[in-house]
């Protein structure tokens, strides 16, 4: 069976779901996690995979998406959805991302703190973003005691050393289309266990 652990399905108009799910599920894929990327997004995700038996749900807060600190009350929300539908399965999409347009460093290493925390105090695993702060990723991941969760390094596209470092805290790593253009990728990942 082949599972789809990474969509953001929620954006699509619903209308066109069925036939993506239709094409999905003839391309051999049995589950698809669709992942919130707000609180908006992630209740949304919710009414998806209440909607549709082979898809299941994550919820979190994207690091491209924080405008300030989420409240208490946003927190509480994110917990609520998760404990009160047994198809969300999953903390995403969460992480880090340094770009120069990005929200502030420390705003997004808090909310990643605190979204691993909820995961870890849930028993949820995370799927993770990270791009241009693979060290400020492994160092979090690390801190927060991320192994006691585990999940997925999504659309990778560090070095060998960042990879190992996160398949040692428990973690698998998630490919993407630059595997399809990188050389530099495509030698990295010539190197990590097919397992991991």
């Amino acid at each position: 069976m082949f599972v789809d652990c990474h969509t953001h399905l929620d954006e699509f108009d619903s209308i066109d779901i069925p036939s993506i799910l239709n094409r999905a599920h003839n391309a051999g894929i049995r589950l698809i996690i669709t992942s919130g990327t707000t609180l908006d997004s992630s209740r949304n995700v919710v009414s998806l995979v209440n909607s549709h038996t082979m898809l299941y749900g994550g919820v979190g807060l994207h690091p491209m998406n924080l405008r300030d600190y989420p409240s208490e009350e946003d927190y509480s929300s994110l917990e609520m959805l998760i404990t009160t539908n047994n198809k969300i399965i999953t903390m995403s999409e969460i992480g880090l991302d340094f770009t120069e347009t990005s929200p502030p460093k420390k705003l997004q290493e808090q909310v990643f703190r605190d979204q691993i925390r909820i995961a870890r105090d849930l028993q949820l695993p995370i799927i993770f973003h990270c791009r241009n702060a693979f060290k400020e990723t492994i160092n979090i991941l690390s801190e927060e005691c991320a192994d006691k969760c585990g999940g997925i390094f999504h659309y990778f596209q560090g070095d060998l050393p960042t990879a190992k470092a996160a398949i040692e805290l428990g973690f698998y790593i998630s490919m993407a289309k630059p595997l399809l253009r990188l050389p530099e990728l495509q030698e990295t990942v010539s190197n990590i266990p097919l397992s991991k």
